[in-house]
């Protein structure tokens, strides 16, 4: 598979895994459009709001992910590809359009950012290292919640839901990089204490999100562009788990997924700057898109952040131009399942 060109980068041990992170293993341009499914004729442009990140020359990259919203409306991504020495996590002010550097260390690669319903810290996945730690909401205090073996293997974390109660819930995109059918979905309560693996078996799964009522899980098998969803029983437990989508993107990949507050999935993708948007049902509703005139040097559109009780929507979008936000109105209004993650 043709991956992305990158330096070493210093203290990340497993480097050739960001490569994938945002997390695709085929790049393509913007003029590689694909084609959108039958009846899914509604466009709608995405606008720029500023570029926040340039290509950092240690690693070769910018990729921005992670997009949340913090109790005063700032809204913070994280860099996944950022040295040391640059910010990994950035408070943005998109009235101001102003963005500083909140956070970062000397070996972390953060692929999702959250805040806890149970504690109101900010969750990072360390893809790299397969740990989550935590932060204080202005950037202090971090803390590893989360290290070491599940069932016998490291995980890499890609992203995260949580459910009402504050236990995590994370895609592990293990085996990623030899495309190999090792991924998982893993629920860890909220103490950190005990992890579980609900779903095995599956090909690099990157995307989840709690469905509207919590009862089920939608997540993303990137390397298979399908959309799965796990019903749980109310407990934690899996009740059922079937394919739901089947994403027709062409040479994009399925990235991060977010839920409105009507159900809606928005389905980042990576191998395009744009995301597709589908109803609870699976009916292909629209595209997201960077228009055409914007979109040499933006290769992905990696997630999505729906302001809280509002429809305004704001787009991670990353490439060899670097790290952007866009902006775009929302099928609906935004919720937690649309706010990080």
């Amino acid at each position: 598979m043709r991956r992305l060109p990158i330096r070493p980068l210093a203290g990340l041990v497993t480097i050739g895994l960001l490569t994938l992170t945002g997390c695709g293993t085929e790049t393509a341009g913007p003029a590689a459009d694909a084609g959108a499914a039958a009846g899914a004729d509604r466009t709608i442009r995405a606008q720029e709001v500023m570029r926040l990140t340039t290509v950092h020359e240690q690693t070769g990259m910018t990729l921005l992910e992670g997009p949340v919203f913090d109790a005063d409306g700032k809204l913070l991504v994280v860099d996944v590809t950022a040295p040391a020495s640059e910010a990994k996590v950035l408070r943005v002010d998109v009235g101001k359009k102003t963005a500083r550097k909140v956070y970062t260390d000397d070996r972390g690669a953060y692929t999702s950012a959250q805040f806890s319903p149970y504690d109101g810290r900010l969750y990072l996945t360390d893809f790299a290292h397969g740990d989550i730690v935590s932060l204080a909401p202005d950037g202090g205090d971090p803390r590893t919640f989360f290290s070491g073996e599940v069932d016998g293997a490291r995980m890499n974390p890609d992203d995260l839901a949580f459910d009402r109660e504050g236990n995590l819930y994370v895609s592990d995109s293990r085996g990623m990089s030899g495309g190999e059918a090792k991924g998982r979905v893993v629920r860890i309560d909220r103490e950190g204490k005990k992890a579980t693996v609900l779903a095995d078996g599956l090909a690099a799964p990157n995307g989840i999100s709690f469905d509207a009522g919590y009862r089920g899980l939608w997540f993303s098998e990137l390397t298979q562009n399908r959309i799965s969803y796990l019903l749980l029983d109310g407990g934690g437990k899996v009740a059922s788990r079937h394919t739901a989508i089947r994403v027709d993107g062409g040479i994009a990949q399925t990235d991060s997924i977010a839920v409105d507050a009507d159900g809606n999935l928005y389905q980042a993708l990576h191998g395009r700057p744009a995301m597709a948007v589908y109803d609870h049902h699976g009916e292909r509703l629209a595209t997201v898109e960077v228009p055409a005139r914007a979109a040499e040097g933006l290769q992905s559109a990696t997630n999505v952040a729906i302001t809280p009780r509002g429809t305004r929507a704001y787009m991670t979008v990353s490439g060899p131009a670097g790290g952007y936000l866009y902006t775009f109105e929302a099928l609906a209004e935004g919720v937690r399942q649309s706010n990080g993650g």
